[in-house]
């Protein structure tokens, strides 16, 4: 049976319980039972009175990119400091009346998803004002099979954001927990840091092998198999196709009330085994891009989770639409932490002017993404002094 980090702290009942203790969560944060967290815990007598929400809110619920709200939270009638609205970390003040700082946040194995950066800015705080940090790990969905990690390693220089502050490549192959433990190292940031591990959980495992009920992490990641594709198809967020938001198959699917889904499916194929199985259909679109329109859809489904390379899928697939597309365009992307929403591309990818990439021979394209990808090799040795799980 695997357990989460939650799953461990409530059967062993530490002596940190009865301090004042803060929570970053959301509803998507659950004990292996189906249960939420932070109810388990004041059910199970542990002294908690704060808690802080990362993007999505207490809910995650909330639109991708919108500002949320400081709240009471409904489930606890406990106070709820948003950390993706006014400020993007925990406040000195607001962890004052604090003994400790725990973190339960499910992630979906993608650097630009942004559960990661909010735990980066807690542990930046708790070690600048001497607060433990405690890391309730869970399984990363996708994984932790590092010969799947993928994607550039993110320039610092030209390219952070709140969608990727630091260098890793954008399929990590970690958990929260192992990245909290290589930061808090690499950055010298010097946090008083705990990680509660999984337990029953390899690097082999998929979402799926875990047997829990899938529960979506934020509102556009509504299946298990969205998050397999989310590394690479969320490239489409820069450009002017439909990613699925607002439909079951978010990240799932490409739609533009334009796209030729027959001549798309055609010159995909044309790549060569991508490692996915193909279907169309049409939908009203009810998110802003394209709203009210009819989009054609192109739909994905992963024939095998352990070879897919989703990464490299989606570099494709942007690829072969601005190609064969004329009415492919570049677009921005606003959002709380990018109201311009300028260079989303270049934040996504990690490579700043990324676009241009777009514009070589597609042999001489996929030679550059080969290279750039290739850092994944150097990211495994960085990171496997810091892996907790086999």
């Amino acid at each position: 049976m695997v357990k989460a980090g939650i799953d461990i702290v409530l059967q062993q009942a530490p002596v940190w319980s009865k301090q004042r203790i803060g929570l970053v969560t959301n509803d998507a944060a659950r004990t292996h039972q189906g249960l939420f967290s932070r109810k388990a815990l004041l059910d199970n007598g542990f002294n908690l009175v704060k808690i802080f929400s990362p993007e999505h809110g207490i809910s995650a619920t909330g639109a991708d990119g919108a500002p949320m709200h400081d709240q009471q939270d409904p489930l606890t009638q406990l106070p709820v400091v948003s950390l993706y609205g006014e400020k993007l970390t925990p406040a000195a003040t607001d962890l004052a009346d604090l003994d400790l700082l725990l973190f339960d946040v499910p992630d979906v194995g993608t650097r630009f998803y942004t559960y990661l950066w909010t735990l980066s800015y807690c542990l930046e705080i708790c070690a600048s004002i001497q607060k433990p940090l405690i890391v309730l790990d869970r399984p990363n969905p996708i994984s932790g099979l590092l010969s799947l990690a993928g994607g550039p390693l993110l320039d610092e220089t030209t390219c952070s954001s709140f969608i990727g502050r630091w260098s890793i490549p954008i399929r990590h192959s970690c958990t929260l927990g192992e990245l909290a433990l290589y930061f808090n190292k690499e950055k010298n940031i010097g946090c008083s840091l705990q990680v509660v591990c999984c337990e029953g959980w390899a690097r082999h495992q998929f979402y799926l092998d875990t047997k829990w009920k899938f529960v979506a992490p934020s509102p556009a990641l509504q299946q298990f198999e969205s998050t397999v594709l989310y590394p690479g198809t969320c490239l489409l967020e820069a450009t002017n196709l439909h990613e699925g938001r607002g439909t079951k198959q978010a990240f799932s699917l490409v739609a533009a009330p334009w796209l030729d889904t027959t001549l798309l499916r055609h010159q995909l194929q044309a790549y060569g085994d991508l490692g996915v199985d193909f279907g169309e259909e049409t939908f009203r679109s009810t998110s802003t891009r394209y709203a009210g329109e009819t989009c054609k859809a192109l739909l994905f489904s992963v024939t095998d989770f352990r070879q897919f390379d989703a990464v490299l899928f989606g570099f494709l697939l942007v690829k072969c639409l601005k190609d064969n597309f004329s009415e492919f365009a570049w677009t921005t992307y606003p959002t709380a932490v990018n109201p311009t929403g300028q260079h989303h591309l270049d934040r996504l990818s990690g490579v700043s002017n990324c676009c241009q990439w777009f514009e070589l021979p597609i042999d001489a394209f996929k030679n550059r993404i080969a290279e750039r990808c290739a850092t994944s090799n150097s990211w495994i040795e960085k990171i496997t002094p810091f892996l907790a799980y086999k």
